[in-house]
């Protein structure tokens, strides 16, 4: 079973800006804990960031699963559709995060290593 601990530790690499590790140690969290919110967003947002796009599409759409009413979920998705050249499929969801007030995202810096690729 995953603790509190765990996420914790996830959470300072999160912060240390290794957002790959951040995700292998989220990964079994999230796996163990699928409805725990928070692991799921800051998993995504981890994928996000170490440009594993399809991965962090997934755990969005988890997360927007969990959470309808999370217009932040909707624009991070939108915003993850887009990275992928798939501008036509975020526009329902950038609608649906306007109409909850969401502000759009501005550009996201995305940082990848050759360590992250391993």
């Amino acid at each position: 079973m995953a603790t509190y601990e765990d996420f914790e530790r996830a959470a300072l690499f999160f912060e240390a800006r290794d957002y790959a590790g951040a995700a292998r140690l989220l990964d079994p969290i999230v796996a163990a804990e699928p409805a725990n919110r928070s692991a799921v967003e800051l998993l995504a947002r981890a994928y996000f960031h170490s440009a594993q796009l399809s991965r962090a599409e997934g755990a969005f759409r988890a997360l927007i699963e969990l959470d309808p009413c999370n217009g932040w979920a909707h624009e991070a998705l939108a915003r993850t559709l887009e990275r992928q050249s798939r501008g036509g499929e975020a526009v329902p969801f950038r609608r649906m995060a306007a109409a909850m007030g969401a502000a759009p995202s501005p550009e996201i810096e995305v940082s990848v290593t050759a360590a992250d690729l391993a």
